[in-house]
């Protein structure tokens, strides 16, 4: 056969639609639109959306179903902004069939979905929140009992060299230059500059310096060391389930021991809210968290409540009480408890649960770099990630796979096991017919093709 030249060809003007290419779909999302069909969730979201759209004018709107179905989408392809989920719904056939989008119909364009997500409130996305759990209520997978709570840093959308005074709104260059001329250094040079900064004592400080494009980004430091502007996610997680309570977002110089009590009460309030369509209502009993949220004041506060704590107590050595009374029974109570065997498996299975949740939501998620600006704005996206988050523990429950990628490597059909195991049993049968029976009476042969048997 004789290699022919590539010819340039015309495009056709008109496509036929049965020409089309179709896409059988993805598995993962066709059984995740099967769930969400299945409970109504369209239905929902147009009620819980209805005050946010005009009835009759404007142009074409983007369908609440649609909308938070491109929000899961991008929790399950660990898409950090709208611009790749706009481009992933473009570019898959399979993406397309998810948020049901037709062959003949354009994706929604990045605008469309940011302006639609600045619309909605914080307060709706917290609804679907809320319905996701409410289904994992009814198959057994949020009790909400024994709640474990910790928090981690995500890097905003600001830069550390924007950053400027709050009392005078000069820039951080600027600063340093005016510092220097004040030293002595006419003409300070970037080295010069640089150096005079690293001798400074608490360079940046959140009660002196601001972001003037995202005020609630704060200076903090990061675990690997640097310092960012960034923002405090903290994650209340069930210890029975691994399932998602709630999602919290502070600025980053709030301390753990004051961002315990608001979390701790979204908490319950979560749990509540879901255990509402049920006849059994349940309330959170047990709180368990690490030694950074571990303060007099705390269990004080938890000690009002009918709530047990299981907070790890850091060593601070012989401790004297003449200051603060109140706070030695409820220390000493959860000293106790922590001790015990429960509390060292609550303690074990929190280091497990609730960095799964970190990494799940934020590392293969996408959401360790914000690309959205403002604690509003960034809260919308976390209640659907962790909403996708606890969708995939219902998926796993049901089908065995709990993301996308889970389903790549499996197989249905026979798999290699199956196949190696019916090669070890035919040659042990061959061996014994050899055995039992002359070898003219029943002439066992292999087969060569690829199912395993004999040809008789």
């Amino acid at each position: 056969m004789a290699m022919g030249k590539r010819t340039s060809e015309q495009v056709p003007m008109w496509i036929s639609t049965i020409d089309l290419p179709v896409s059988p779909g993805h598995p993962f999302y066709a059984r995740l639109n099967a769930i969400l069909d299945e409970a109504g969730f369209d239905r929902f979201a147009e009620e819980q959306c209805r005050q946010f759209y005009a009835p009759m004018m404007g142009r074409p709107s983007l369908p609440p179903g649609r909308y938070f179905r491109l929000l899961l989408l991008g929790y399950f392809e660990g898409l950090d902004s709208e611009r790749g989920i706009a481009w992933r719904a473009a570019d898959s056939l399979a993406v397309r069939r998810f948020v049901g989008l037709g062959l003949d119909a354009a994706a929604p364009d990045h605008s469309t979905i940011s302006r639609t997500r600045r619309l909605i409130a914080v307060e709706t996305h917290r609804a679907v929140f809320t319905w996701v759990q409410e289904r994992l209520v009814t198959a057994g997978l949020l009790t909400g009992r024994t709640v474990a709570i910790d928090a981690t840093t995500l890097e905003a959308n600001a830069a550390m060299r924007s950053i400027v005074r709050r009392d005078t709104g000069e820039r951080y260059q600027e600063f340093l230059t005016r510092l220097a001329a004040a030293s002595g250094l006419k003409t300070p040079t970037r080295e010069a500059l640089a150096r005079l900064d690293r001798r400074r004592k608490k360079r940046t400080s959140n009660q002196d310096w601001k972001n003037p494009f995202d005020p609630d980004a704060k200076i903090t430091k990061m675990k690997d060391g640097r310092t960012h502007l960034a923002h405090k996610a903290e994650h209340a997680v069930d210890l029975d389930s691994g399932a998602l309570v709630a999602v919290t977002l502070q600025g980053a110089d709030v301390g753990d021991t004051t961002s315990l009590v608001t979390t701790a009460r979204v908490a319950a309030q979560q749990v509540e809210a879901a255990h509402v369509a049920s006849s059994t209502p349940a309330a959170v009993a047990e709180i368990v968290a690490d030694k950074g949220y571990h303060s007099n004041q705390t269990m004080i506060d938890l000690a009002m409540i009918p709530v047990r704590s299981y907070i790890a107590e850091p060593d601070r050595g012989r401790r004297h009480w003449t200051q603060t009374p109140a706070a030695q029974a409820p220390v000493y109570g959860n000293r106790r408890r922590i001790r015990g065997a429960r509390g060292t498996r609550l303690m074990r299975r929190r280091g497990e649960y609730v960095e799964r949740s970190f990494a799940h939501v934020y590392d293969t998620g996408g959401l360790r770099r914000t690309h959205l600006r403002g604690h509003q704005n960034i809260l919308k996206r976390l209640l659907v990630h962790a909403g996708a988050f606890n969708l995939g523990l219902l998926m796993r429950r049901a089908f065995g796979r709990g993301t996308p990628r889970g389903w790549q490597g499996r197989r249905f059909g026979i798999g290699p096991l199956e196949i190696a195991f019916a090669i070890v049993v035919a040659r042990v049968w061959t061996a014994a017919m050899r055995l039992w029976f002359t070898p003219g009476l029943m002439p066992g042969v292999m087969c060569t093709s690829s199912r395993v048997g004999f040809a008789w």
